[in-house]
């Protein structure tokens, strides 16, 4: 049986997936991300592929690759990562592991595993945010991944929400990314939350202060999302990452927000789901883009 392996190379970790050409999740694995050190990482992302490989009795059909980043249009490495990740940025996987091994964005493979086989399988457009350390995502447009002229696009995280804001990674004034990732909580809780889940936990526990932050933050969020809506008209929008895992403390208030903001011809409403793939949508999304970039699939 063909199969393939998709890896998502994260800040702290790296997940990698047997997957076979149905979908079907086959195997998986989990190694340690070292930033600092390319070469190390890149043999312990060969040494993970080797592992399943053996698991699996023979060489992967295909392997796919995704990370934080702008990736080259032909896919070869990521050509941008403001601030993290600097040890990838160029690297060329395929150069690497001797074999083709496309790399794309990791939220528009968090999105690719979503429409092959989670929340929005089937669809033709569709709008993905994951809300984590950062904010990312990915487009969907008439059944094709948009990519942009230099593969920027679906880079919601850094869409502006606060004009008077402090400026996110890529340098735009209140991006969505500065007013709801978790790394910029701390600063933005006066110090007092390190973790989106205490600050959920708050908020379930009626801590005022937590409870107004969180409002402003869902508001942002709900303001983002009607944007794209007008922007993308997308089928649906899909919410993953760990923020996302706050369940209907985020999505029932999210709603409220979106009733008065969300433009509704002739009473439209854009269906909002939670990702059902969690951590393996990159993963899975990154083996779908390695079968589908030459038409095996």
């Amino acid at each position: 049986m063909r199969y393939g392996i998709g890896i998502d190379l994260g800040a702290t970790r790296t997940k990698a997936v047997a997957v076979a050409e149905d979908g079907t999740p086959l195997a998986e694995r989990v190694g340690p991300t070292d930033d600092g050190a390319h070469l190390r990482w890149a043999a312990d992302t060969r040494a993970l592929i080797a592992d399943l490989e053996r698991d699996r009795g023979g060489e992967a059909g295909w392997i796919g690759l995704c990370a934080p980043g702008i990736a080259a249009r032909d896919g070869r490495c990521i050509i941008a990562m403001p601030e993290r990740m600097q040890a990838n940025v160029g690297f060329d996987w395929g150069e690497f592991l001797g074999r083709p091994a496309p790399i794309l964005n990791d939220g528009q493979a968090a999105l690719l595993g979503e429409v092959w086989q989670g929340a929005a399988q089937g669809l033709r457009d569709v709008v993905m945010l994951t809300l984590g350390t950062g904010v990312g995502g990915g487009i969907l447009a008439d059944g094709r991944l948009l990519r942009g002229a230099i593969g920027r696009a679906g880079h919601v995280g850094h869409m502006t929400v606060n004009a008077d804001g402090y400026p996110s990674i890529c340098g735009m004034p209140g991006g969505l990314d500065d007013r709801i990732g978790n790394a910029t909580l701390p600063h933005r809780s006066g110090g007092r939350f390190h973790d989106t889940r205490l600050l959920v936990a708050a908020v379930g526990a009626g801590d005022p202060a937590a409870t107004n932050l969180w409002h402003v933050m869902v508001r942002d969020l709900a303001c983002a999302v009607a944007s794209l809506i007008n922007l993308i008209d997308p089928e649906v929008v899909v919410i993953g990452g760990g923020i996302a895992g706050a369940g209907t403390v985020l999505f029932e208030p999210l709603a409220v927000e979106l009733n008065r903001v969300e433009w509704r011809p002739n009473g439209h409403r854009v269906p909002i789901r939670p990702a059902i793939l969690g951590a393996n949508a990159g993963a899975l999304g990154a083996a779908y883009n390695a079968m589908t970039a030459n038409g095996d699939t």
